[in-house]
């Protein structure tokens, strides 16, 4: 067996990557092959993996890294029936938590590598989304159009401060410019208008590092799950964050919840981002395609 490993070496902000040779020689424990997937960039990781996938390099993919690394290999074999295992090593993990993935690096490959000889993988539905710019990509955690969305857009233009630190200054700023954004849904068809600071829309349930946004979202359902909040005060929102972490925001009556298979969205000015990574500006076109990922567990 050729086992394709996918690995990020800065994941986990670098205190994992001492762990990639244990984590080599536990797939390769049972005699495959484990090749590490080349590449400087992002961009050229993921081409490079779906190269590998497409002209039948590997008979399986590994990604070894956070919920950005998982994405990345998510492109690669979404729907081509290819097994994919996780070897969590990142800060939040979101992914593989909510699919019952071992937290431990080492557990992780040893459990992947036994799927990969027994021939044991499970049907997990991915989202897909098409963008109104022609953007094409699978998911398969959460993607954000709220609050979150605008807080990661805020950060990744600062170049000060570094660190955590970043990320904290833009919730501030954000939160000073607070304001609801009008949005336009449609869920199987049925359309809605309507104002919020917060749409999320989970084929798992969480995002962020273990924020709980779409509580009870089943990723073996067929559906997508929707979240909404009313147009919110800052004094509001802050008070509701902490209650995601529990998924009890949902009971908050300025809460709502839905399911459909296919969910469209549109609002001027608003960039989503899904498993952590940018994607595109609104519209999107979300549809949740059933048993899309083969999971190696």
């Amino acid at each position: 067996m050729n086992i394709a490993l996918l690995a990020n070496p800065t994941a986990g902000k670098g205190r994992r990557a001492a762990l990639l040779p244990a984590v080599r020689e536990r797939l390769g424990a049972g005699g495959a092959e484990v090749t590490l997937v080349p590449g400087s960039s992002a961009a050229a990781v993921k081409e490079q993996a779906r190269r590998a996938v497409a002209e039948k390099r590997c008979d399986a993919l590994v990604a070894m890294g956070g919920d950005g690394t998982v994405h990345l290999g998510l492109q690669a074999v979404a729907g081509t029936g290819v097994p994919f295992g996780i070897v969590p090593a990142g800060t939040g993990n979101d992914f593989a938590v909510r699919l019952g993935v071992p937290p431990s690096p080492v557990a992780a490959a040893g459990s992947v590598a036994d799927a990969l000889r027994d021939g044991r993988v499970r049907a997990i539905d991915l989202a897909r989304l098409e963008g109104g710019d022609g953007t094409s990509v699978w998911f398969g955690a959460v993607l954000a159009a709220g609050f979150d969305a605008f807080v990661n857009e805020r950060a990744n233009r600062m170049r000060w401060p570094k660190g955590p630190q970043r990320y904290n200054r833009a919730i501030v700023e954000e939160l000073l410019a607070l304001r609801p954004r009008r949005y336009t849904m449609k869920l199987d068809g049925a359309e809605s208008v309507f104002e919020s600071v917060l749409v999320a829309i989970g084929n798992t349930e969480s995002y962020g590092g273990g924020f709980r946004i779409a509580p009870g979202a089943d990723p073996t359902d067929g559906l997508l799950d929707v979240v909404v909040a009313e147009p919110l005060g800052r004094l509001t929102l802050m008070r509701l964050r902490p209650k995601v972490l529990k998924g009890t925001h949902v009971r908050d009556r300025r809460v709502s919840t839905h399911r459909a298979r296919v969910v469209e969205l549109d609002g001027a000015g608003i960039t989503a981002y899904a498993d952590g990574e940018r994607i595109c500006p609104l519209p999107v076109t979300i549809t949740c395609v059933p048993g899309a990922l083969r999971l190696a567990q």
